[in-house]
Parts: structure tokens; C-alpha cells; sequence
């Protein structure tokens, strides 16, 4: 992995100049940065797995400590308030070291409800950024994730610093590597909790350290957009292979899926269709391009598949016109990555957060800004033959114009998608997830 000393440093700069703004804008002195705390099962003495504040580690790569604390003014060096307890039950994290550490002030918390007295004093001109409103109103903040602040961040963030392109290429490698494990004991035969199993093993990263709940679904279940369940019995035959599943790097993500088909079949070549759309999709992130029009550009792609394989007896034009590829495809072509897997700010208008929202005819496209350098995206087509979806179709006047015989040859394969990540440069693209050999 590369070393993150150098590019660290810009980080923090570029961090502070967008608080500067954030703070000017607010005509406020600062922010606090909760981490986040622990939130206890209902009627159990047991907590859920803690997820961190992601403006919380945006400065800083601790994503699984909770009850710390940032104070920062885009001037001067940034506080951290490590929640370090004297604990006999749980493991204590050590005094921190790195190479992030020498650009925060860090004192050290023994008692998460002590923490006041390293706040700043007068809280009347500083906003408290986080979940816990409690939390907040018992410390004395009175300003509470002020909206001007919010949204002049949650745009910028699309702007990837060095640092965080970094972690991403890093959280690609992970992940790709994982995903050949996972496709190798696909071809072995093995059920979805035992290729999930590989998957885990191979990254090194727990159901709670990627950053989303893998998607390992065989035949029937690929279909399935957001399937989260790993059967642990073995079908009778394998058929297909869906995995959609990322990684973490210093609280970066990857988001990359992949199909997979054990059989001699056409579904083989569906596989390869979507694949070569993706890339072509791929290809037309460019800086000035609305991300809508990659989607429409997705739709009419996925309309010319349906029509070379004879699912849908139109020309690829009429196709789209009618409607009819939202059977088939019918989610948004992709979506901001970085900190989050979706990552914030996708539908706004401007840096103070007029929304412009998805068009009515793609209602699930999570991103509609235009394409600019430094910003990363997911494209992510499919073909998928989904059965309540179907059974609309059928019922309706377009049924006449659907090959049924060869919906039912596909339908027991479930569905494709294939996914890369993409970093769009000034002059030039990087498709991570295929750079990392997958």
C-alpha cells in the first residue's frame, strides 16, 4: 500500500480551507465532531457493531473508536479527543501513532461523560456535527448539524483529496483480491455462507469491518438486488454467481460486483454483454457530462441487449420508449463512492444544497450532479428477470412484445450486474476495481 505521510499532509489543508467556508457561511467560531458511541439491543446488555460518524473520519483514519471527539476551526491544528478508558472487560486501543497523528493536538478520555471539559468553553459559536441530539443538547450545543454547514461539505466531499483516491485504490486491491476467492469457491461448488466465508477471509476484513453487507447470491437469488441472506445449504446444481461486496481502506470503501456462470449456456453471453457495457459506460465519465445521461445512455444500452438476445421483439429505441428495459434494469446506473459506499451529495443542485432530484422516469438514479475531475463513481448495469417485476409485464399491453420462451431460459440464471469503481481525471479515467485485477 502506498505511503500516506506525503499526500496526508494536503489532506488536512484541503480539509481546512472547506471548514473555513463551511464556518463562514454559518457565522460560526467551529465544529465539534462526535465519533459517535455505542447503541445498546433492545432489552440485552449487548451493542449493536459501532459504525462511525463519517465526518468523523474524514480527517482521520479511526473508524472503530467511539466516544471521541474532534474540535476543529480550519486554523488552527485540529484537537482530537480520544476516548481511551481504563477497562478490564473490552480491549483499550493503545496511545495512537502513525502517520496522521503529528497534525492533531490528541488528549487522551478516561470517562466518555467527562468530556466536557475539553470542549471548548463558550459553545454558542460552535456547531456539534454528529447523530446523538441528546448528546448534544446535555453538552450546552444549541447549533446542531446546521444545514449550510452540511451541504457546502457533503459537495465537496465528491472532490477525492490525493490521500483519498489512495485509500480507495486500496480498498479496490482488497476487495479484488477477496472476489477471486469468493469466484474460486463458486467453481468449487460451495453454498453462499461458505463463499461469503472466503470472501472474508481472503480481505481480512469481518461482516462488520467491510463496509456494507455482502450480496453472494446463487442462481435464482441473483435476481435479488439487495439480497443478504448466505444460505448455508448447497443448491443441486450452480448455476450463477452474483457478488456484490467492497472493502474498507482507512475508512474508504470499494464497491465492485461481478457474475459469474458455471454452465455451458447463453447466459455466458449475457454475462459478457453487460460486461462490455460497463466498460463503455465506463468510458464515458467525462468532466462536464450530467451523470443522468451515462444512465440514459445504461437504459439504452441494456434495451440493445434485451433486443440481440431476442428477449424483446422491438427495435432497442421503441424499447426504451415504452418503458419496457425497467423490467429488467431497474435501478440507477451508480452512485458517489468515498466514505461512505453511497456517498453524500449525489443530488444536489450546487454547493448550498438546491436539491435535483432524480427524473421521474429513473427514480432510483442516486446521483445527478455533473461529472467533474477528482470525483470517483460506480457503474454498475444490469439484466436481471426478476419475477414480481415479470408478472407486471405480463399483465400489461407490452407483454405482446416479450419472447416468453426466452425469459424462462434465462430466469432460473437470476440476473447479471457487473460493477467498477472509476476515478475520473482531467484527462484520462481509472477504472480501479479492473486495475486491481478483477
Amino acid at each position: 500500500m502506498t505511503d500516506h505521510a506525503s499526500n496526508f499532509a494536503q489532506h488536512i489543508q484541503t480539509l481546512q480551507a472547506r471548514t473555513q467556508e463551511a464556518l463562514l457561511r454559518e457565522a460560526i467560531d467551529g465544529l465539534v465532531i462526535h465519533s459517535g458511541q455505542a447503541k445498546r439491543l433492545f432489552l440485552d446488555d449487548n451493542d449493536y457493531p459501532f459504525k462511525v460518524n463519517p465526518h468523523f473520519k474524514a480527517w482521520l483514519p479511526v473508524i472503530d473508536n467511539p466516544n471521541s471527539w474532534l474540535v476543529v476551526d480550519g486554523v488552527n491544528t485540529p484537537k482530537l479527543i480520544f476516548y481511551r478508558p481504563e477497562d478490564f472487560w473490552h480491549k483499550v486501543p493503545p496511545e495512537q501513532t502513525g502517520f496522521w497523528v503529528e497534525h492533531f493536538d490528541i488528549v487522551y478520555l478516561k470517562q466518555a461523560n467527562a468530556v466536557e471539559k475539553h470542549l471548548p468553553y463558550d459553545k454558542a459559536k460552535f456547531a456539534y456535527i454528529g447523530e446523538y441530539l441528546e448528546v448534544a443538547s446535555a453538552l450546552g450545543f444549541e447549533l446542531v448539524n446546521p444545514d449550510r454547514v452540511l451541504n457546502y461539505l457533503h459537495w465537496e466531499r465528491a472532490y477525492k483529496t490525493d490521500y483519498e483516491l489512495d485509500c480507495m485504490r486500496g480498498a479496490n486491491k482488497i476487495a479484488a483480491k477477496a472476489h477471486r476467492a469468493a469466484a474460486n469457491a463458486f467453481m468449487q461448488g460451495k453454498s453462499e455462507f461458505e463463499i461469503n466465508a472466503a470472501y472474508l477471509l481472503e480481505a481480512k476484513q469481518g461482516d462488520n469491518d467491510v463496509p456494507y453487507t455482502n450480496i453472494i447470491a446463487l442462481n435464482e437469488h441473483t435476481s435479488i438486488l439487495h439480497y443478504m441472506i448466505t444460505d448455508t445449504t448447497t443448491p443441486d446444481e450452480h448455476r450463477s454467481f452474483l457478488i456484490d461486496a467492497g472493502a474498507g481502506y482507512h475508512g474508504y470503501a470499494a464497491d465492485i460486483t461481478r457474475t459469474y456462470c458455471a454452465i455451458k449456456h447463453d447466459f455466458q453471453a449475457l454475462i459478457k454483454a453487460v460486461d462490455t457495457l460497463t466498460l463503455d459506460l465506463s468510458m464515458q465519465l467525462k468532466p462536464g457530462v450530467v451523470y443522468t445521461d451515462i444512465h440514459r445512455q445504461a437504459y439504452e444500452g441494456v434495451a440493445k441487449i434485451l433486443t440481440d438476445f431476442e428477449i424483446v421483439n422491438l427495435m432497442p429505441q421503441d424499447c426504451v420508449e415504452k418503458g419496457i428495459v425497467s423490467t429488467f434494469f431497474p435501478h440507477g446506473i451508480g452512485h458517489f463512492l468515498g466514505l461512505q459506499v453511497h456517498d453524500v451529495g449525489g443530488h444536489f443542485a450546487n454547493d448550498r444544497g438546491t436539491p435535483n432530484p432524480a427524473p421521474s422516469e429513473h427514480p432510483f438514479l442516486r446521483c445527478t450532479r455533473t461529472v467533474e475531475a477528482r470525483q470517483v463513481f460506480t457503474i454498475e448495469p444490469g439484466c436481471y428477470f426478476i419475477d414480481s417485476l415479470l408478472a407486471k409485464l405480463k399483465t400489461s399491453e407490452n407483454s405482446k412484445y416479450i419472447n416468453w420462451n426466452m425469459v424462462e431460459h434465462f430466469r432460473p440464471f437470476g440476473g447479471v450486474r457487473i460493477e467498477d469503481n472509476v476515478i475520473v481525471h482531467r484527462e484520462r479515467n481509472e477504472n480501479m476495481s479492473r486495475d486491481a485485477g478483477i
